[in-house]
Parts: structure tokens; sequence; C-alpha cells
């Protein structure tokens, strides 16, 4: 069943582009939220995320933490209920147009519904 959702989730979010080799490509899944980071070496393209479940008024955010300071990437954004047969889960996604980050820095995601925030590192 995890194995579905996060390829669900995966699909959904890559719908609108190509995936690119590179070194911040990732997907990581803390509890029931996700985080998918696609871009080149320091640079970010997009970021998106999914939270199991459907439900009213779930909202998404990004943000960054590096040498110990947290930065807000984004503001909230409402997250779109989405169904893969029968999985279901809110998914969010955001093009940040190669925007560029430290070496180690890392990204995370934030969900208003949950305490769980999975991260990922930014690095050559």
């Amino acid at each position: 069943m995890k194995k579905m959702i996060c390829a669900a989730a995966a699909a959904a979010f890559l719908l609108g582009g190509a995936a690119w080799p590179a070194h911040a490509d990732t997907t990581v899944k803390k509890g029931k939220v996700g985080l998918v980071v696609k871009g080149k070496k320091l640079s970010v393209k997009q970021a998106g995320g999914w939270m199991n479940g459907h439900g009213t008024g779930v909202r998404a955010r990004l943000y960054s933490v590096h040498k110990g300071v947290r930065t807000d990437v984004t503001r909230w954004k409402d997250a779109t209920p989405t169904s893969a047969g029968m999985t279901k889960f809110s998914n969010v996604n955001w093009k940040l147009q190669g925007r560029q980050f430290a070496n180690g820095t890392w990204l995370c995601i934030e969900f208003n519904k949950t305490d769980a925030t999975p991260c990922a590192k930014i690095h050559r």
C-alpha cells in the first residue's frame, strides 16, 4: 500500500514535466507525509509533497534549514485531494524555477494537519 501511495504521488508530481537525474533529486517519506525534490546540483526546479488521506483545509509549505537557521521558502498553499484507485492523498507542488540553495541545506515540507516534516538534503 505504501509503495502504491509513493508511486501515485510521484506520478501526480511529474505529470507536467520530465524528471532530470541530479544531485537535488530525492523522494523522502516520514510517517504519512512525503516530499519530492527535482533539480540539478544545488538548483531546485520543482518540489512538492503529499499527505495520506483527504481532508478539508489541508495546506502545506516548504521551508529550508541551513546552519540551524529556518527560512520559509514558500507561503502556505492549499493541497489538492487526489485519488489513485483506492488510495487517497492530498497533493501539493511548487515550481521553484531553479532556485539556488547553499550546499548542505535541508529542504523540508510541513502540512498543517500533521506533525511529520520530511526533509531532503541539497548537496553537490
